[in-house]
């Protein structure tokens, strides 16, 4: 306890689905225990934060994970890693991963209903009129 942890200040830039860039710092974290950190995500939210943890605990090598929004108004949500000792940006960055899978896997199933919808049942009997 009485060693001093040099505090990592790592900035990335990810793209979820193709579509938007989302800016990822570590804000917490040391370099003796790279097993354990806590990230800030900005521009974000619920919904992409409950995702992600929600991923996050579906893998065996995390411990702990949790979020939280600073404030409101603040548009910042800080995520916390602690795994059983892989590094915490790696677990992170393979759940970020598993997420697009995840959405990619909804999205192509939603459309193929939709078109199997449209083909048995007919545009005609949707009620849509130009």
């Amino acid at each position: 306890m009485g060693e001093e942890q040099g505090a990592l200040s790592i900035t990335l830039a990810i793209v979820l689905m193709g579509k938007k860039t989302v800016l990822l710092s570590m804000e917490h974290g040391s370099y003796q225990d790279q097993a354990q950190a806590t990230f800030s995500f900005t521009d974000e939210d619920h919904t992409l934060a409950n995702s992600i943890r929600y991923i996050l605990n579906q893998d065996p090598r995390v411990t702990f994970c949790g979020y939280s929004i600073p404030h409101p108004s603040d548009a910042r949500v800080n995520i916390r890693v602690q795994t059983t000792g892989d590094a915490a940006s790696e677990v992170l960055k393979d759940s970020c991963q598993d997420l697009m899978l995840v959405c990619q896997h909804v999205t192509s199933t939603f459309d193929q209903a939709v078109m199997e919808f449209k083909n048995k049942q007919g545009i005609e009997s949707m009620n849509i009129t130009p």
